[in-house]
C-alpha cells in the first residue's frame, strides 16, 4: 500500500489580517494555549504540531495525514475561543506545503513583522520550536522544516539589504517621543513591565539621553534588578496610579489580562500635570491602557499598529530588498517541501509520534536573539 505524503497546514490570524482589537480578542492565554495544545495531541490525523504565539500573530503549524485535519484545527481553535468560526473567518490565514513553508520562512526573517527587518521575531520563532521540542510536539518534519527557517533567515540578513535602516518598536516609540517633547534630558520616564521589548525601549530612551526612569513590575525584585542596570529607580507596582501624574512619558508592556491604566487613573494624572502633555506608550497585547484615555486633552496614546504606520515612513527605500527576500525564500521553501513531500520516511513517521528529543536539534549558538516578551 503506498504512503500518503504529508500535509503541512498553516492556520494563522496576524497584524497583517486582523486589528488589534480582534488580537486582543482571538490573544491565547496559557491555559488556552494547552487546551489547543491537547486537541492537537488528540487529533489521530496530526502528527506534528507548533503554536507560534507573539504580540502580533497567533499561527498554528500542524502536519497531517489527511487536509480534512485544516478544518478541524481551526473548529477546535474557535471552540477553545468561545467564537464562532464566523468570527475567525475573515481575519484567518491558511495555507498548505510549500506555502506554509513560504510564509513561516517569511515570519522568522522578519519580513512578515509590523517592523519590517526586525531580528527579535527569529528569538521567538526558535523559543518556540525549543518549547514544542520539549512538549513532545515535534517530529522530523517539523525539525527539517524550522531547521532550514533558522537557516534562511540568516541568509536573508547576509544576501539582501532588509536590515539597512533597521527600525524597532523601540526606536519608532523614542523618535515619536522625541517629535513630541523635543529634547528628552527633562523628561521623566516610566516603564512598566520587565520584558525583552520593555527593556529595549528603556535602552533607546537612555540611549537618546532621557532623564530618569523608574521601573515597575509585579514582581518587585526584577524591576529592581533593571532600575540597577539602567541606572533609574524602582516603583512599587501598587503605586502606579498616585505616581503616574509625575512622568512625562509612561512605555507599558506587560501580560495583564486588563488595562493597568483606566481612564480615571490617567485622568486623575493630567489633573496634577496642570496640562502638561502624557506620552503613553503601549506595547501589550491584550492592551495595557484603556484606548479611551486617548480622548483626554494633552494625553498622547499609541499602540502597537500606530507604531507600525508610523514605522511605514523608512520603509520605502527598503521595498526592492523586501521583494529580493521573498523570492529567495520562496524559492527555498519551494524545493524544501518537494523534498519533505516525496520522502517515504516522513510519511511513515506520521503514523508514530517519536520522542521530542531525537527529532529535535537545537538552534546553532551563533544565530540565536532574545525573544521579545509583551
Amino acid at each position: 500500500m503506498s504512503c500518503r505524503p504529508p500535509q503541512l497546514l498553516l492556520l494563522g490570524v496576524s497584524h497583517q489580517t486582523a486589528p488589534l482589537e480582534v488580537r486582543e480578542r482571538l490573544a491565547l492565554t496559557p491555559a488556552k494555549h494547552t487546551a489547543l495544545a491537547a486537541a492537537l495531541r488528540a487529533d489521530p490525523a496530526v502528527g506534528e504540531f507548533c503554536i507560534l504565539a507573539t504580540c502580533n500573530r497567533l499561527e498554528v503549524y500542524a502536519v497531517a495525514s489527511e487536509p480534512a485535519a485544516g478544518p478541524r484545527l481551526a473548529e477546535s481553535f474557535c471552540h477553545i475561543q468561545a467564537i464562532e468560526p464566523a468570527v475567525l473567518a475573515p481575519y484567518a490565514v491558511e495555507r498548505q506545503g510549500a506555502a506554509a513553508v513560504a510564509h513561516l520562512f517569511a515570519v522568522a526573517a522578519g519580513l512578515d513583522s509590523q517592523m519590517v527587518g526586525e531580528t527579535e521575531i527569529l528569538g521567538q520563532v526558535k523559543e518556540t520550536y525549543a518549547g514544542a521540542c520539549t512538549a513532545g510536539h515535534i517530529g522530523p518534519v517539523l525539525n527539517r522544516v524550522f531547521q532550514k527557517t533558522f537557516q534562511s533567515a540568516k541568509l536573508v540578513r547576509s544576501e539582501t539589504a532588509i536590515g539597512a535602516g533597521q527600525v524597532s518598536v523601540a526606536t519608532v516609540a523614542v523618535a515619536l517621543a522625541e517629535r513630541i517633547f523635543g529634547e528628552l534630558r527633562r523628561s521623566r520616564v516610566l516603564v512598566i513591565g520587565a520584558g525583552d521589548i520593555a527593556e529595549k525601549t528603556a535602552k533607546a530612551l537612555r540611549n537618546r539621553e532621557a532623564g530618569a526612569i523608574a521601573f515597575a513590575n509585579r514582581t518587585a525584585d526584577r524591576a529592581t534588578e533593571l532600575a540597577r542596570e539602567h541606572s533609574g529607580s524602582s516603583l512599587p507596582f501598587e503605586q502606579l496610579g498616585p505616581a503616574l501624574g509625575g512622568f512625562d512619558i509612561v512605555v507599558s508592556s506587560t501580560s495583564a489580562p486588563e488595562p493597568l491604566l483606566t481612564l480615571p487613573m490617567v485622568y486623575g494624572a493630567m489633573r496634577a500635570r496642570s496640562s502638561r502633555p502624557l506620552f503613553l506608550i503601549d506595547l501589550a497585547l491584550p492592551r495595557d491602557i484603556a484606548p479611551a484615555v486617548a480622548e483626554l486633552p494633552n494625553v498622547y496614546l499609541y499602540n502597537l499598529d500606530d507604531l507600525a504606520r508610523l514605522a511605514e515612513e523608512n520603509i520605502a527605500h527598503r521595498r526592492a530588498e523586501i521583494a529580493r527576500a521573498h523570492a529567495l525564500l520562496d524559492t527555498r521553501a519551494t524545493a524544501l517541501w518537494s523534498k519533505l513531500a516525496l520522502a517515504d520516511s516522513n510519511a511513515d513517521a506520521l503514523r508514530h509520534r517519536l520522542p521530542a528529543r531525537e527529532d529535535c536539534a537545537t538552534p546553532t549558538a551563533e544565530t540565536e536573539v532574545p525573544r521579545p516578551r509583551c
